[in-house]
């Protein structure tokens, strides 16, 4: 090899390693060096630590508790404000049972052709001509019996005053001595002159304001059977539009319900009176038509109601008659509360709502401290009501909607993903037409308008085929 050639060779290889040593300057000034970031010292509060401490079961009891606490006191509060308004609220609420009794008869005649306003007042009109009939029978009794009961007390009352006179009672022997009990009757009524005149003052009130509240429940009735559908239409625009729908047939459900169950009472009060009243005309117990009709008033109490009026026969039948009659008057009324207990509650009331003796026992104790007879009266068809919406809002939960199964998830969906959309009918529900809470809403392009549904009306009107003009 020559000179020449080698030179070219050194010359080809120092060029080499020349371009070599470029390519990995150019590499290493390419590499972006990385700084490490500090690290951040996270340090825990003290109620973070706390809230840790705490075991998970007491934080649920916890949550649970102050919900309950709430509840708690809202439901004070409601029953402060419906005291302070119990003499319009007391009332309405007797109009809304008696339109659950009348309903049927309102919209009976609307089918045989009575406009709604007609329709309505014939029923009112009926329904007081009725109550008023029947007292007027029991006061024309027991104005007929009046001198026969009287001789009877006071024979009753003399017999019972020798009876404990020969018993070995410790009594003076001026207790026994009748004469002298017209001047002790004389000086308490002349010492209690000032509290006899208060207590008619209270009386008098007391009647005054049982008139207004008669008048406040004719006029509620009335609107009730004429307009109901309208009224509770109204009530539902305070819902949310998404809920409408199931508080509409919700309510429709419980109003179904507290029909069926105020007209099976009343079937039962029947029942009771003409049991009470067969038995007294057997014995020959006085004003046998009035205890029956005090039979009647208090079947409407379950349980304990007809029993309790009942006794008030086995009192009148002992006073006039004796404790024998007074006997046989008690295993009467105990066969008719054995008759109602097993055989006429369970066939007529279970067919309408079903409810356990337990909570009718304990709806009735807190309608009595709530608002006294009348609170007993309207608790157990208020129970009836709430119990039957429940049920329905239970098996009907709220429909999920395209954009919420998105925001869910497959996994997250509640078991009612699959019912209907809001508003829409309800596959097997008798109360599941098409409500009309949603009118406003605009119907499709080119669409007729579709009709109101014939929803049984939560508030006693008659079907939305019958609204006619009066």
């Amino acid at each position: 090899m020559g000179l020449s050639s080698r030179i070219r060779t050194g010359v080809g290889g120092w060029r080499e390693a020349l371009a070599r040593q470029q390519d990995a300057q150019r590499r290493d000034d390419a590499v972006v060096p990385v700084i490490a970031a500090p690290t951040e010292l996270v340090v825990s509060s003290p109620t973070e630590d706390i809230d840790r401490a705490v075991p998970p079961g007491l934080r649920l009891a916890a949550a649970w508790a102050w919900r309950v606490i709430l509840v708690a006191v809202m439901l004070y509060g409601l029953s402060r404000v419906l005291g302070y308004l119990s003499e319009v609220v007391i009332p309405v609420a007797v109009a809304i049972l008696l339109a659950a009794m009348l309903s049927p008869v309102a919209a009976r005649l609307r089918r045989w052709g009575l406009h709604r306003g007609p329709a309505t007042a014939v029923t009112v009109l009926g329904g007081i001509a009725l109550i008023l009939g029947a007292l007027t029978l029991i006061g024309t009794q027991i104005g007929s019996q009046a001198g026969e009961l009287s001789d009877n007390v006071v024979t009753g009352f003399d017999n019972l005053l020798t009876t404990l006179e020969n018993s070995n009672l410790p009594l003076s022997s001026g207790f026994f001595d009748t004469s002298q009990w017209g001047d002790r009757i004389q000086t308490f009524l002349a010492d209690s002159q000032s509290t006899i005149a208060t207590y008619a003052a209270e009386i008098g009130a007391q009647v005054g304001h049982f008139l207004a509240g008669l008048a406040i429940a004719l006029f509620s009735l009335f609107y009730f059977l004429y307009d109901g559908r309208g009224i509770f239409t109204f009530l539902l625009s305070f819902f949310p539009r998404e809920s409408r729908a199931r508080v509409d047939h919700a309510a429709s459900n419980g109003w179904r319900a507290l029909s069926g169950y105020v007209r099976a009472t009343i079937l039962v009060a029947l029942s009771d009176a003409v049991g009470v009243l067969v038995a007294a005309l057997i014995i020959g117990v006085p004003v046998a038509p009035a205890l029956a009709a005090l039979v009647f008033i208090g079947a409407f109490v379950p349980l304990v109601g007809a029993f309790v009026s009942g006794f008030v026969a086995v009192l009148v039948a002992l006073v006039a008659l004796g404790w024998v009659q007074a006997l046989f008057m008690l295993g009467a009324i105990i066969l008719v509360m054995q008759l109602e207990g097993h055989i006429l509650q369970p066939f007529l009331l279970g067919r309408a709502v079903k409810l356990h003796p337990l909570a009718v026992l304990l709806a009735i104790a807190v309608g009595i401290i709530v608002g006294g007879i009348v609170g007993a009266l309207l608790a157990v068809p208020l129970l009836a009501f709430v119990k039957s919406f429940i049920q329905y809002l239970h098996g009907h939960p709220i429909p999920v909607t395209d954009e919420g199964r998105r925001r869910l998830g497959p996994r997250r969906e509640r078991p009612g993903a699959d019912a209907p959309a809001v508003g829409a009918a309800v596959p097997g529900d008798p109360a599941a037409a098409p409500t009309a809470v949603d009118e406003e809403a605009a119907p499709a392009a080119g669409a007729a308008p579709e009709p109101e549904p014939a929803l049984t009306p939560p508030a006693g009107a008659g079907t939305d085929g019958d609204r006619s003009g009066s």
